[in-house]
């Protein structure tokens, strides 16, 4: 959500119109739920966006993932230097689990960024910590 927020932001550089409809888009359009309610649903012709995967165990990893109904589309975002859950670790985490799970699969694609986007303190801190 803090993510989101950032393009409503007062900075003097996004027009009102432009706040207007992504305060829209927050509000309307975007749904946030949590891990603990997705047992028993399908999520038909939608966009799902797994945010701090790296968090996640492997058997939660496959809770959401086969969630999916037809015409869904899934993405999987975190960092594994930012692992804070004490019984996960960088091999045993649901987000490592399901890039080699899905590594050779057609409809499958993984991304590697090479740097950061929130500070030199936080890259630095995932790094040393």
């Amino acid at each position: 959500m803090d993510n989101l927020e950032v393009l409503t932001s007062p900075d003097g550089h996004t027009a009102e119109w432009e706040k207007q409809s992504t305060q829209e888009l927050l509000n309307k359009r975007i749904k946030i739920k949590s891990l603990n309610f997705m047992r028993g649903r399908t999520f038909m012709k939608k966009y799902i966006i797994i945010d701090e995967a790296q968090n996640l165990t492997p058997k939660q990893m496959k809770t959401l993932v086969t969630r999916a109904g037809a015409g869904t589309k899934i993405v999987c975002l975190g960092n594994i230097g930012q692992i804070d859950t004490p019984y996960l670790t960088e091999t045993t985490t649901g987000l490592t689990y399901i890039v080699d799970r899905f590594k050779d699969w057609e409809h499958g694609a993984h991304i590697t960024l090479k740097q950061g986007e929130r500070s030199r303190l936080a890259e630095f801190a995932s790094e040393a910590l």
